[in-house]
Formats: structure tokens, sequence, C-alpha cells
């Protein structure tokens, strides 16, 4: 539980530096196609390895329908 505390205080610690030096704060969030770049690379090895090509493709087409309306 020390450890969380410390961290958690030396977190603190940056955003007042960065508050003090005119930098912005992250929002905690990030753009769905940096998460779309960060999950495309272990989806496609994880298709390739299981062989689940169909799969990908009709969860895709799926996807797409949804997005469509």
């Amino acid at each position: 539980m020390t450890e969380t505390s410390g961290r958690t205080a030396l977190r603190a610690q940056g955003r007042r530096v960065a508050a003090a030096l005119g930098g912005r704060q992250p929002s905690g969030t990030r753009h769905p196609l940096v998460a779309v770049a960060i999950v495309l690379p272990l989806a496609s090895v994880l298709a390739v390895v299981f062989g689940g090509w169909e799969a990908v493709i009709t969860q895709a087409s799926s996807v797409v329908g949804m997005l469509g309306r």
C-alpha cells in the first residue's frame, strides 16, 4: 500500500509541474484510431495463429453493418 500512495503522490507532483509550465493535462482517453492501431497487430496475429479469418471477416462485416445504420 505504501508503494501505491508513493506513486499517487508522484503523479500529483507531475501534474502540478505540468500545470505550472503551462502544459495540458492528459484526459485519460485515447483516439479511436490509436486504439485500432494498438489492437490490430495483435488481432491479426491471433487470427493467423488460430486460423480464424472467416470469423474475423464475419465480425467485421457485422460491425460495418451496424455502423452503416
